[in-house]
């Protein structure tokens, strides 16, 4: 099956919101390996690696997030897979 790999950046009211925690577990159960963060300038970056599906049902995910989030704005950048990220994780 076709390995990607996506970048993306979440704006909005997505800090403070538990969106990391619910991202980690929603990738985790997907099978999709990376990473998530918060930036200093509010938003949320993280990258997903793993099968097509997966991916873009994490990406589509990323549209709406946890139940106290109010997402304004998602950037995404399709890059190529590096098959480097291991299990999905928070950043800190």
């Amino acid at each position: 099956m076709e390995r990607v790999r996506a970048h993306v950046f979440i704006s909005g009211r997505v800090q403070g919101v538990n969106f990391r925690a619910y991202m980690r577990d929603r990738a985790r159960e997907a099978g999709v390996e990376g990473w998530v963060r918060n930036l200093s300038d509010d938003r949320v970056e993280a990258i997903f690696e793993g099968t097509r599906p997966a991916v873009q049902k994490l990406v589509s995910w990323c549209y709406s997030g946890p139940v106290h989030a109010e997402v304004a704005k998602v950037e995404l950048t399709w890059e190529e897979p590096t098959g480097k990220e291991g299990s999905f994780g928070i950043i800190w």
